[in-house]
């Protein structure tokens, strides 16, 4: 059975994540501050850990430090604090997703999904299913239905960048580095360039994307269909 850490100083919450969680078949652990989350991370060695960020101890920021430093279990943020910075620092501390409260639970589930498969996917994958599209990231062709479309390297390594972390969001600084090198880490105008270039190539509506998701302020997200 999978298990889910919940690390939140709420009761009422803690309370509809375990209900809703547990409706699921996932196995829930609650935690009401970060000093026990990382206790019960290291002794249930769940498979994913849900952290808010103001706990009545220290920062939900240092718990996600503490559990990154010896796990590679994903981490998703669920936190009242809504502003652009709070959400990179915590991506920027190993946090793999970002919920501001209020949520819906049906986009709490769905990121919980998507971090999971990503903590499983095999290196190797089939190729990316964009609606008519596909890209073979590792032999770095893309078709859109029998027509091959043709993708620059650096469009190839942001693609394979953003596919990492498929479902999860990425901050413009970690894909800048990935990408371009540390010395870009600023050059946040690169992205804006070859995002565009992706969309044009890849989606069926640029301007409306369904794959290549813009987080405002923060990053980008890749999403794909279910082979």
């Amino acid at each position: 059975m999978t298990t889910i850490l919940v690390v939140e100083d709420e009761p009422e919450i803690r309370r509809f994540l375990r209900s809703s969680l547990g409706a699921e078949g996932y196995r829930v652990v609650e935690s009401e501050n970060a000093r026990r989350g990382a206790i019960d991370a290291g002794t249930h060695k769940p498979d994913l850990a849900i952290v808010d960020l103001a706990l009545p101890d220290f920062d939900g920021k240092q718990l996600i430090r503490e559990i990154r430093a010896w796990s590679p279990m994903p981490i998703v943020v669920l936190s009242a604090r809504n502003e652009e910075r709070s959400k990179i620092d915590a991506l920027d501390a190993g946090a793999d997703d970002y919920i501001t409260k209020p949520f819906g639970v049906g986009e709490l589930l769905a990121r919980v999904r998507a971090a999971l498969r990503h903590a499983v996917r095999p290196p190797t994958g089939q190729p990316l299913a964009l609606g008519e599209t596909r890209v073979d990231l590792e032999k770095r062709r893309a078709w859109r239905g029998d027509a091959e479309i043709h993708l620059t390297p650096v469009e190839f390594r942001l693609l394979s960048s953003l596919a990492k972390h498929l479902g999860m969001v990425v901050t413009q600084r970690q894909l800048l580095t990935e990408v371009w090198g540390p010395s870009h880490a600023e050059d946040t105008h690169y992205l804006r360039v070859y995002m565009k270039q992706l969309r044009d190539k890849l989606e069926t509506d640029a301007v409306r994307p369904k794959y290549l998701l813009t987080e405002t302020g923060v990053g980008y997200r890749l999403v794909a269909d279910e082979a």
